[in-house]
């Protein structure tokens, strides 16, 4: 039988699955306004270098970040070498003390820079959270020494340089998620499960341990049946070694400690398929970890913010239950 508690959570569960029915049925589309968003984003270089080998597990390299196609306004930087995050604050009087720490996606080869990253992040600030949209390195040997761990390296670096800028950037230090896009989920869900294992001597895991996480149609593992292959070669080189390919299957990772999440994903996913949540999501229940799921009948894959179903008003809606 199961506990008070896990009904509890169960029952709390199943009624966020029936409030993202509804909005399947009639929501609209969201609307792209920034209104209340005054604050000018500014970015902070990750760990204060400007030379990759001064970066802890970086290799001396030229800067290889480039632009896939310059004329697209939805950029997307390919080879970043040196990683940063761009803070958006929200209006100090619509502060809710939250933040999120943005993973954009790109299968390990790029970051969705606007698309996943600060559309995402203007958003937020709308509901009063404070938002950081990472620009992670790509795993390249040219620039790291283990570059299955430097993607990991820069969230972990990121959520402890919030936690300590918590003050300037009136941030609660107990209400510090991640949010994560494709690959992107899958470097965010690597945070949720990892926080014990830091890459970085500087932090205690006590420091990475994000409140909650947001994964948005995410690359979660790396087993064969259901794996993206593609990222999970750019992460991990070839061949693939049976000792990373199960602990960067971040279902097999989860335990008690990992903490809440909420996932979206679109039924007809072509490229990510949808089992990436579903499993993700058994695991967090099956561990008793609170959690919530949104599966939207259509938007295929990498669709953001730009679905006829307002995904977002629902993840919100979660925050507010789980207390963020």
């Amino acid at each position: 039988m199961p506990t008070l508690a896990q009904q509890h959570r169960l029952q709390r569960a199943l009624g966020l699955l029936a409030s993202a029915l509804l909005l399947s049925a009639c929501a609209s589309a969201p609307k792209g306004s920034t209104a209340g968003v005054d604050a000018e984003p500014k970015v902070y270089s990750l760990y204060d270098v400007t030379r990759s080998a001064d970066i802890p597990n970086g290799r001396a390299s030229d800067d290889l970040e480039t632009v896939r196609d310059a004329a697209n306004p939805d950029t997307f930087l390919m080879q970043v070498t040196l990683p940063s995050m761009t803070a958006y604050l929200p209006d100090p009087a619509n502060a809710t003390g939250t933040a999120v720490v943005i993973c954009p996606g790109g299968g390990y080869r790029g970051v969705s820079i606007v698309k996943e990253g600060y559309e995402i992040a203007r958003r937020l600030n709308r509901e009063g959270i404070a938002a950081f949209v990472l620009k992670y390195r790509d795993p390249l040997d040219a620039t790291m020494t283990d570059k299955k761990f430097g993607p990991l390296q820069d969230v972990q670096q990121a959520i402890a340089l919030v936690r300590e800028n918590a003050d300037a950037w009136n941030v609660d230090t107990d209400k510090v998620g991640v949010m994560g896009f494709s690959a992107g989920g899958h470097l965010a869900s690597s945070a949720a499960v990892h926080y014990t294992d830091p890459v970085l001597e500087r932090w205690p895991a006590g420091q990475l341990r994000p409140d909650f996480q947001v994964l948005v149609y995410p690359v979660i593992s790396f087993q064969d049946d259901i794996a993206h292959k593609g990222s999970r070669s750019n992460l991990m080189g070839e061949p693939i070694d049976p000792r990373w390919q199960q602990y960067f299957s971040n279902e097999t990772q989860v335990t008690e400690a990992t903490p809440p999440g909420f996932l979206v994903h679109a039924g007809d996913d072509g490229s990510v398929l949808v089992e990436n949540s579903l499993r993700y999501y058994q695991a967090l229940k099956a561990h008793g970890v609170s959690a919530g799921m949104l599966i939207l009948p259509t938007g295929g894959h990498g669709f953001g913010m730009r679905n006829p179903i307002d995904w977002f008003a629902t993840m919100t809606q979660w925050l507010h239950e789980e207390g963020f």
